[in-house]
């Protein structure tokens, strides 16, 4: 039974680092959100030096439209014959020179406002790019462990042949059976009840188990049943040193 119950112990080892190969790639997935949420941060900054750019071209695109206004109605000034006509033109002339005025007044605000949206773009880059950097050297210390982990769990499952061996075969197939549907497939005799499912086993039963005059199973969990009285201290202790 000993050598069962090491050859269980190695299979719950096994099983572990199974499932915290599952789990440590998960721990990257936060990781990856901020990652994200760190690129659409300096993607709003750019697109904001952007629209101030836009809005800079646009404004500098009218004042060249107004100027060309103005150009034409000046060129008109020497045919006009109507002083009332020709006091329109120069009214006309006055406010696309207003308008002009409060575009390049804009314009000077842009290029402040753009100037100011570069640097700040600059400033988040540095920040950003040292908090990805943290991120990467978190992620790559999770892929550090997990290559541990996974070297750890090949060199487990290499031992378990040789465990396999010292097994009697019979025994084995029935626990390779049992913990196919039920892990642990061996569990302790507690007074008189399974250690698995904690239902009473029978008094005959209980004996025999006892006396280790034979294998038994849980009549409720099928799992087998071993008396922990029996399971000498040496051997309990190469049952912690193969964990």
């Amino acid at each position: 039974m000993i050598n069962l119950l090491k050859l269980q112990r190695l299979d719950t080892n096994i099983a572990d680092c199974i499932q915290k190969e599952k789990e440590l790639p998960r721990q990257k997935d936060k990781f990856f959100i901020q990652k994200e949420r760190l690129a659409e941060e300096i993607k709003n900054s750019e697109e904001h030096c952007r629209k101030i750019q836009a809005e800079q071209r646009e404004c500098e695109a009218g004042i060249e439209q107004l100027q060309e206004k103005i150009k034409k109605y000046e060129g008109q000034l020497p045919d006009i014959k109507r002083n009332e006509e020709y006091k329109a033109v120069l009214h006309e002339i006055e406010m696309q020179k207003k308008q002009i005025s409060n575009k390049e007044e804009r314009v000077l605000v842009l290029m402040d406002a753009h100037e100011e949206a570069l640097a700040k773009l600059e400033e988040d880059k540095t920040r950003v790019q040292g908090e990805i950097s943290k991120l990467d050297a978190e992620c790559a210390a999770i892929d550090a462990d997990l290559a541990e982990l996974v070297q750890h769990r090949k060199a487990l499952q290499a031992k378990r042949p040789e465990l396999k061996e010292e097994v009697e075969p019979q025994l084995l197939s029935l626990y390779e059976r049992i913990r196919k549907v039920r892990v642990p497939a061996v569990v302790p005799l507690n007074a008189e009840s399974c250690g698995g499912c904690f239902m009473t086993i029978r008094p005959q039963i209980v004996n025999e188990i006892m006396g280790s005059e034979k294998v038994h199973t849980c009549q409720h969990c099928h799992r087998i049943l071993y008396y922990p009285d029996n399971v000498s201290l040496s051997g309990a202790e190469t049952i912690e040193e193969s964990a």
